[in-house]
């Protein structure tokens, strides 16, 4: 959990779905969510602070904080003092007020910042906790924690117990106050892959803990302000690594423009560093004098913050699709977030027992992930909404021997019959999706899965929705598919085997089909005793036997005796 989140709650509202629209509750449901929330993150915090562990991933805080805002902020709410800030027992001064940095949202909101201002230089956005060390007379005499940015805690015996920070300086350095990043040293972290590692989160368990334990060894630091400090950032970062504060020097490059800044942004996000980062920082090497310093208004640095590998979404509605098996399974509509650079609105929840297991409701928060290929994927459902009204799922036992004809129960499965044989690798019928399916059998009420075939080029055109070229092209299309192989038909009505399977079988007519028993199927590829078993009873289904009659009448290849 970062120490400073009430300065990034407000970015935060520009990036997640908790920036959206005002939700249209009535003022007493407003005020059950907000003091819900209100409480859940009071209750994170004082675990954390009381036991330095992060009861709840630093993604989550993060946008259920900035929602929490947001929701004040739309019923007229007073925002509180910084909740994530440290209790006020041991808190002393800071020197030099902690300014935080404002978050941009994008590339081009960067650009605008740039304008009109020079001398300006990239960092890695160090993931870990903020500290200020004060040295006197070459000594370091305190430590503080940052707090709310003007006081924090007294943190100078553990800071003393980490060896990367120098105990003495000398020269300029001599009579100074830094600033910088308390962090995990990791040994070739690429960010990219392996993510932030609640990096933050460990650092501030182990700055909370009583005992001066040995594990501080493992932690480093990055210096990355010094106020009063010298005006030439290239002296600040010599002197810097003189003192042994090395890193700063290392990591911090000079910018000309926002192109410069995002290919430091992205080789930082796909090479090893040292340390775990949530961005860039970009800053003007000449900075006001100290005493002008305040949380909030430091307008002489800002960060592009990497999008979060997870995002916290709303779930605006459940939904229900049935596929050709016949199984149910459930989709969760989503408020619009952002994953990487994909528009996520909905994410798979599984079967129906899957979703009764998740409870999740119009209303409820979930975290949602891209899994490979960039499939939208819940991880965790992070909150309820108080009002929790769910959707009937459809009743009625469909399984995969059914709905090879039209009824009124069969709806959903019978379309995505009709979309399963229409795709490419089943009878190919291009330009006909889901939405054309449906269109089709409300003008034309079919039968069965097969009844286009009997449309005419006339009904076709005549469609509404569809039109004179759009009905000549889907009629050649379906006398198209009339030259389709046997085994492709056979396909389209759902056999239980692989395509790769029935190639190897040789077979290549109904009557060949009919022939075959249990064992012949068993001897197939990826076929078994279970599959072989729902071969024969899909052969002798009736919808499937009147189907293949259907199929010879239209003189298609392979049913004809």
């Amino acid at each position: 959990m970062k120490l400073w989140k009430n300065i990034a709650i407000s970015v935060l509202l520009c990036h997640s779905s908790a920036g959206a629209v005002c939700p249209a509750w009535s003022a007493t449901r407003a005020e059950e969510e907000i003091t819900r929330l209100t409480r859940q993150i009071a209750q994170w915090n004082d675990i954390y602070w009381k036991q330095g562990i992060s009861a709840v991933d630093d993604t989550v805080y993060d946008q259920l904080s900035a929602q929490l805002t947001q929701w004040r902020r739309c019923f007229g709410e007073e925002a509180t003092t910084d909740p994530a800030a440290p209790p006020k027992n041991g808190s002393m001064l800071h020197p030099v007020a902690h300014t935080g940095v404002r978050k941009l949202a994008d590339k081009q909101a960067m650009q605008q910042w740039m304008h009109r201002r020079s001398d300006l230089w990239v960092q890695p956005k160090v993931d870990g906790v903020a500290v200020t060390l004060v040295y006197r007379d070459g000594n370091l005499i305190r430590a503080i924690s940052r707090g709310n940015g003007l006081e924090g805690e007294e943190w100078t015996q553990k800071i003393r117990h980490i060896p990367s920070v120098p105990r003495t300086t000398k020269g300029t350095l001599a009579n100074s106050v830094l600033q910088g990043e308390i962090f995990l040293l990791q040994e070739n972290h690429i960010q990219q892959q392996m993510g932030g590692m609640n990096a933050r989160s460990k650092v501030a368990g182990m700055m909370m803990r009583a005992d001066h334990s040995s594990s501080l060894s493992a932690l480093g630091i990055f210096i990355w302000a010094w106020p009063d400090g010298p005006q030439s950032m290239p002296e600040r970062l010599q002197k810097l690594t003189d003192a042994g504060f090395s890193l700063t020097q290392r990591y911090t490059q000079p910018v000309n423009n926002v192109d410069d800044v995002e290919k430091a942004r992205e080789r930082w996000w796909t090479t090893s560093l040292p340390f775990a980062t949530d961005g860039v920082v970009v800053r003007m090497g000449k900075e006001p004098e100290a005493r002008s310093w305040l949380p909030g208004e430091g307008d002489w640095l800002v960060a592009w913050k990497y999008t979060p590998v997870a995002q916290v979404a709303e779930v605006a509605e459940i939904l229900f699709t049935t596929g050709k098996s016949g199984k149910t399974a459930v989709v969760a509509s989503l408020a619009p977030v952002m994953l990487d650079d994909k528009k996520v609105q909905r994410v798979n929840l599984g079967s129906v027992r899957r979703w009764e297991e998740w409870d999740i409701a119009p209303g409820d928060r979930i975290l949602v992930s891209l899994a490979g290929q960039g499939i939208p994927r819940i991880d965790d459902v992070v909150w309820r909404s108080t009002q929790r009204t769910k959707p009937t799922p459809p009743g009625g036992h469909l399984g995969s021997l059914t709905c090879f004809y039209a009824s009124s129960e069969c709806r959903e499965q019978f379309i995505a019959r009709l979309v399963w044989l229409g795709s490419k690798s089943v009878l190919d019928l291009d330009g006909v999706g889901e939405a054309g399916w449906r269109a089709l059998h409300q003008a034309h009420r079919f039968e069965h899965i097969f009844s286009w075939l009997a449309l005419t080029r006339e009904q076709l055109q005549k469609t509404p929705g569809v039109g004179k070229g759009k009905g000549a092209q889907l009629w050649h299309q379906f006398n198209m598919a009339r030259r389709q192989p046997f085994i492709r038909w056979v396909m389209a009505m759902d056999i239980p085997l692989t395509q790769a399977a029935l190639k190897v079988s040789g077979i290549r007519s109904w009557e060949s089909l009919l022939a075959q028993t249990e064992p012949y199927w068993r001897m197939l590829p990826s076929t078994g005793e279970r599959r072989a078993r729902k071969v024969i009873q899909w052969r002798d289904n009736p919808e499937i036997k009147t189907l293949s009659q259907w199929l010879a009448a239209q003189r298609i290849a392979g049913f004809m005796p």
